[in-house]
């Protein structure tokens, strides 16, 4: 088992110590896809699975789900959160036991989702239909000072309801001088790049975990294609993600380490629990991973 660098009540009282930072930003990786955002006192969460559903809901059967990271944070413990996203339905990107306790526990929360998916979520998450906000390609949601913008995802396709709203998503989020890419769950699809590169982007989180059809589930970006993708967008930063979660579904990160210094990509490997500050920007590469 993979442990948390920080967890839990520790994490909590990290992200305090940051919160009147008025310059930078600052990120934590939550496992899997998800992340914590602070700027300025605001925190974001982004694609949050803080649960062990899907290695309950696939005990016994012939797909299961070991967990090779432990829990970074509990849910319950997930307080003054301002958004909280999810780019699609599949449970490690919209987890009820993670969802339903931080919509709970922070009034007044902005939940931003595709909207072709809002009768299952909220079905899945016990809210009202008219609860969450819907992004679909090319749209925006603005949150105070946080934009939000839709960008199709291909998972493994860019699939669309009969309204053609994407039922997979990534953001553009943009607040201050900075702008960040969560793709979501997705493959290189034609355009994306044109697409991406029109917003300066300085970060982008950005699965690595591959396509591989012998596991059963819909596929990501490869080391290298996430690599190769950051450099045809002008992308300034990558923090790989979508790997040392599930055994069955996994990529060595010192591969993409290795692409990426290649390509003189800057980049940063987090470790479950880890911290990155946007102080980083314009510096060398850093690794930074428990096992390096």
């Amino acid at each position: 088992m993979i442990l948390s660098v920080i967890k839990d009540e520790a994490l909590v009282g990290q992200v305090q110590q940051f919160e009147n930072d008025k310059k930078h930003f600052h990120l934590w990786w939550l496992g899997q896809s998800g992340y914590l955002l602070l700027w300025q006192g605001v925190r974001i969460l982004i694609d949050p699975y803080l649960s062990d559903s899907l290695t309950q809901k696939y005990a016994n059967t012939g797909k299961p789900h070991i967990r090779m990271s432990e829990r970074v944070i509990r849910p319950d413990l997930l307080k003054d959160i301002r958004v909280v996203s999810s780019s699609h339905n599949h449970t490690d990107h919209l987890d009820a036991e993670t969802l339903i306790p931080v919509i709970r526990n922070n009034p007044g929360i902005t939940f931003i989702i595709p909207e072709a998916n809002r009768r299952f979520v909220a079905q899945r998450l016990q809210v009202p239909e008219d609860f969450p906000a819907g992004l679909n390609e090319g749209g925006q949601v603005h949150v105070g000072d946080f934009s939000f913008y839709g960008v199709a995802a291909a998972h493994n396709t860019v699939e669309r309801n009969e309204k053609g709203e994407c039922l997979y998503m990534g953001y553009i989020i943009r607040f201050g001088d900075f702008t960040i890419y969560h793709s979501g769950d997705t493959l290189w699809y034609p355009g994306l790049e044109e697409t991406l590169s029109r917003f300066s982007i300085n970060l982008a989180l950005l699965p690595i975990n591959g396509n591989d059809p012998s596991r059963g589930v819909a596929g990501n970006l490869n080391a290298e294609e996430a690599v190769a993708l950051a450099k045809a967008a002008r992308i300034e930063w990558i923090i790989p993600c979508h790997y040392d979660m599930f055994t069955f579904n996994t990529a060595d990160p010192r591969k993409f380490a290795a692409l990426a210094e290649e390509q003189q990509q800057s980049y940063t490997i987090l470790p479950p629990g880890g911290h990155w500050s946007s102080g980083m920007l314009h510096n060398k590469p850093v690794i930074r991973h428990s096992d390096f």
